[in-house]
């Protein structure tokens, strides 16, 4: 028998809806899941870019720290296979087939962004060294058609640099450099790593939240390194938008941060370019000894290593489909 509600019932329920739009707050229809205030069903989203972050249970987060720019510096070298190792990667395909998949899924991945965080202004900056010709062409020739704002960026090499790490420093010393002149957010990216097209926008929303919690910026990963695993570490666990979050102490070269943390470390930054430590990247380790790092758990984002090497794929991702999904 159909349940008959009472017309007294359905009034008070508007009325109510009504004053929870005017005061800001939200309800839950435990009957039906929906959100009657917003007028969506439960697997929507309530947070808003820039103002406040929801979660079901945990309640609200009111936005202090917005986003209000992310320039994605991609460096890109396609005629280098791996820079300390001659092992082959996973899939076994030459290099520029992962640098073109890697920026395939981060235009996905913008796009995506975009329609979260729609006031966001999104750039990319292509910071090449040793790429042909032609498969530079082929990098840029992606953003065509897009409305992004594509800035490239050729590293000039002294002729003593004819290794694959002085190659590489190079490259890495003028992202530092130009980080320096960016907005707000910045997310250096070497160009091996395969997004999930979800992987911006849940790492902007993370951004937000969680810099807002601990009242400063922070440092983000999109990577779940498997060998940050082979430690016994204490974490804090932090609930992201659709994902969690777990603090960490170590990283490989791609994260993301902001403009004030580049200026406050980059001393430090630009050591790390010039001088080679062991390992390479001691000295933005040393940096989260002093600020939060957080990567994903699940990992939003897996690196294209050899598959036995600990600092490739990363657990619990279906990494053939995520390959497959950024065919060139």
């Amino acid at each position: 028998m159909k349940e008959i509600k009472s017309k007294k019932t359905n009034i008070l329920k508007k009325i109510l809806i009504r004053i929870c739009r005017i005061l800001g707050y939200e309800l839950v229809d435990q009957d039906t899941l929906e959100y009657p205030v917003a007028n969506k069903l439960f697997q929507s989203s309530l947070s808003e870019p820039g103002k406040r972050s929801i979660t079901l249970g945990l309640g609200e987060t009111k936005i202090k720290r917005k986003a209000n720019a992310l320039n994605i510096i991609v460096k890109t070298c396609t005629s280098v296979k791996l820079v300390t190792q001659n092992k082959d990667r996973v899939f076994g395909r030459e290099k520029s087939e992962y640098t073109f998949r890697t920026i395939n899924s981060l235009i996905k991945s913008a796009d995506r962004l975009k329609e979260k965080f729609s006031n966001l202004d999104v750039r990319f900056t292509i910071i090449d060294v040793n790429s042909s010709s032609d498969d530079l062409e082929k990098i840029l020739n992606k953003f065509s058609n897009r409305k992004f704002q594509v800035d490239k960026i050729i590293v000039d090499l002294p002729k003593e640099s004819n290794n694959n790490m002085a190659t590489t420093m190079a490259s890495i010393k003028k992202s530092f450099e130009y980080a320096k002149k960016c907005d707000d957010l910045v997310y250096f990216v070497e160009d091996d790593y395969l997004h999930k097209t979800e992987c911006l926008s849940e790492m902007l929303f993370a951004y937000e939240k969680l810099s807002t919690i601990y009242n400063n910026d922070i440092f983000l990963l999109s990577t779940d390194y498997p060998y940050l695993y082979k430690k016994i570490a204490a974490s804090n666990i932090l609930v992201g938008e659709n994902i969690h979050w777990r603090t960490v102490e170590e990283s490989l070269l791609t994260f993301m941060t902001s403009k004030k943390m580049i200026e406050k470390y980059f001393d430090k930054l630009i050591d790390m370019a010039t001088n080679q430590n062991n390992p390479f990247e001691k000295n933005l380790h040393d940096i989260y000894d002093q600020e939060k790092c957080f990567s994903p758990i699940p990992s939003l984002s897996i690196h294209c290593a050899n598959i036995n090497s600990v600092f490739g794929l990363s657990p619990n991702v279906d990494v053939k489909k995520l390959w497959e999904e950024n065919e060139n």
